[in-house]
């Protein structure tokens, strides 16, 4: 499959909701995301703009949303970094312990899985968090503890368990499990 990795642009705010509920119909989707398509299907428009705007270049740089664009222009894939600092806003999981970015939002649509288009959008997201201008130790993410496809790939891509979990939101016990790549690695 031909396509570019780059990352999102203000006014792409209709795409941006339009991949998002795409994935929130995955048949995966109650593993991989803390949303859900009812909820987010119901959002004003605004809310769109605000999270494409936040998250394209022109955003603050707290948050960056990468895009696997096919040649005719659909996206294929999306990811997304949230950059963290022990002194911030604790969004999932525990606070951070270090200056890191936390990948959040993985999707790929069917018709594009293993054509690379995963690994692409993880190096652009890796890549992106080691040339931030204030460093960053780490890379996290977590990965619900029955989505062991996921969770392959991670492994496959550098990251390691580093032993911490979390609670899923609304449910007694499901957990999610702490993945890390350091940049030293």
């Amino acid at each position: 499959m031909d396509f570019s990795i780059r990352v999102i642009r203000a006014d792409e705010w209709e795409q941006t909701r339009e991949i998002r509920l795409a994935a929130l119909r995955d048949p995966v989707a109650h593993l991989a995301f803390l949303d859900t398509y009812e909820d987010a299907v119901r959002r004003p428009d605004s809310f769109w703009q605000e999270r494409a705007e936040g998250a394209s270049e022109t955003g603050d740089g707290k948050v960056r949303q990468f895009v696997a664009e096919a040649p005719d222009g659909s996206w294929v894939g999306t990811i997304s970094l949230l950059v963290e600092r022990p002194s911030g806003e604790v969004r999932f999981g525990g606070p951070a312990k270090v200056d890191q970015t936390h990948i959040v939002g993985v999707y790929v649509r069917p018709e594009a899985r293993g054509t690379g288009v995963i690994d692409a959008l993880f190096r652009a997201g890796v890549e992106w968090s080691w040339s931030l201008e204030e460093p960053v130790e780490r890379v996290r993410l977590y990965v619900h503890e029955d989505n062991a496809r996921a969770a392959a790939f991670y492994r496959r891509f550098g990251f390691v368990a580093t032993g911490d979990r979390a609670p899923v939101p609304g449910h007694d016990t499901a957990t999610e499990i702490e993945y890390e790549v350091r940049r030293d690695s």
